[in-house]
C-alpha cells in the first residue's frame, strides 16, 4: 500500500535527477544512472600517491586522502554540493557518502579505519543551515563502512569568514586556530577518517588534523565528496 501511495505521489510530483533534471526511475534516487556513470570520480582511493595526499606532505601527519570526484566550477558536482549545502538536500550528503563507503571500505588503508570524524560547522552557521553537510556525508560513508560516526570529539571553537577567494596562505591563517578536540577517550589510539566536503588547499583540513594528532589518533586518513586543486 505504502509503495502505491509513493507511486501516486511521484506521478504528481516526479523526482528528476539533480544532475540533469530528467525524471528518475525506481530505486534511483537524487542521481540518475547515466548522471552517475558521467560522475568524475578521482580514484584516490586506487592511487596512495594521488595529488591530494600530496598536499599535505610536509604539513600534517596524514596516512591517506582520497576524494570521491573532482570539483569543477558549474559542473556535476558543483550542482549536487550546492543542493547539499544550500537547497536543503540534506540527504544527499547521506547517499553521496553510503556511494563512496563501497569503495572506501575495500581500499587499504581507508579499510582499517575505526571511527568517522567531520568537519564541524561553527554552532551559529549550523543553527541557520540546520545541519553540517559534511556530517551527513561522513553518516553514510560510516553506514556503508559499518563504523561509528562521532560528531561530538572534533569542535570548531570559533567561528571564521568563509573560505572563497581566499589565498592560500589566507585560508590557512583564517583556520589555523578554531579546532579543538573533547571526548578525546574515543578517538585516542584508533584508526580515524575526517570527513570535508569540499578540499582545495587542505588548509581546513590541515588544522582539523593537527587536532586530531594532538588528541592522540593512531592513524588519520582524510576524505571528501570533491577535490578542487586551486591555489
Amino acid at each position: 500500500m505504502l509503495q502505491y501511495l509513493k507511486d501516486f505521489v511521484s506521478l504528481l510530483y516526479p523526482e528528476v535527477c539533480l544532475c540533469c533534471g530528467e525524471g528518475l526511475v525506481k530505486q534511483e534516487e537524487f542521481v540518475c544512472t547515466t548522471c552517475m556513470f558521467k560522475l568524475p570520480k578521482t580514484n584516490f582511493h586506487l592511487q596512495p600517491d594521488n595529488v591530494l595526499a600530496n598536499t599535505f606532505i610536509g604539513r600534517v601527519d596524514i596516512t591517506a586522502a582520497a576524494a570521491y570526484c573532482y570539483y569543477q566550477k558549474e559542473g556535476m558536482v558543483q550542482d549536487l554540493v550546492h543542493q547539499l549545502k544550500y537547497n536543503g538536500k540534506k540527504e544527499l550528503g547521506n547517499h553521496l557518502g553510503k556511494w563512496y563507503g563501497q569503495d572506501l571500505k575495500q581500499a587499504e588503508p581507508f579499510s582499517r579505519v575505526e571511527v568517522v570524524i567531520p568537519v564541524p560547522l561553527h554552532r551559529l552557521k549550523q543553527r541557520k543551515r540546520g545541519y553540517n553537510q559534511s556530517a551527513q556525508f561522513a553518516t553514510g560513508l560510516a553506514q556503508s563502512m559499518s563504523i561509528e560516526c562521532c560528531e561530538d570529539v572534533l569542535i570548531r571553537v570559533k567561528n571564521s569568514e568563509t573560505q572563497t577567494n581566499k589565498s592560500r596562505y589566507e585560508r590557512w591563517e583564517n583556520v589555523k586556530d578554531i579546532f579543538g578536540t573533547q571526548n578525546k577517550e574515543r578517538i585516542e589510539g584508533k584508526h580515524v577518517l575526517l570527513v570535508d566536503d569540499i578540499v582545495t588547499t587542505g588548509a581546513t583540513t590541515e588544522a582539523c588534523s593537527h587536532a586530531l594528532r594532538s588528541a592522540g589518533v593512531a592513524s588519520l586518513c582524510v576524505a571528501s565528496i570533491g577535490f578542487t586543486n586551486i591555489v
